[in-house]
């Protein structure tokens, strides 16, 4: 009778298992999928617009990349900062385009600093230009869905 008792408390222990294992399985698919979400909402910002952001801040002054995603930081109220960690390849990646060009500062530190050349004004204002409707509509569909979810 004992063994009976036994056997069947394994069984509910495996049942149980299994039905934890399986909420545990869809909670991290959740938790995948939000991730995702919200690494596309983020490329958004570092694929699409950083590069443009950064020749806009180029050509107002020539400076390093520490101070590129300060000065967006401070332009964007801190919503948007990007790492120093993702500027300084878009850096080198512009450089190679000939769109800034780069030179050593030897005075107090040694830092690059970068100034955007003639080909990366008319990249900037061309971009400018291709991208204003774009950017304009995703501001729309933005406002209506945020009024939709929260109003």
């Amino acid at each position: 009778m004992a063994n009976i008792s036994n056997k069947k408390s394994e069984i509910d222990i495996n049942v149980q298992e299994k039905k934890l294992y399986l909420e545990y399985k869809k909670k991290l698919s959740q938790l995948r999928k939000v991730k995702k979400e919200k690494e596309a909402v983020g490329q958004v910002f570092t694929k699409g617009l950083l590069p443009l952001y950064v020749l806009y801040i180029l050509s107002l002054e020539q400076t390093n990349g520490n101070d590129i995603s300060h000065k967006i930081g401070v332009r964007t109220n801190g919503l948007w900062i990007p790492s120093t960690g993702g500027i300084y390849p878009l850096l080198k990646k512009l450089e190679k385009e000939k769109l800034v060009v780069g030179e050593w500062n030897k005075s107090k530190k040694a830092q690059k600093i970068y100034k955007i050349t003639d080909e990366g004004i008319l990249q900037l204002e061309n971009k400018k230009y291709l991208l204003q409707d774009k950017i304009e509509e995703a501001l729309e569909v933005f406002k209506i869905i945020y009024s939709d979810l929260y109003n």
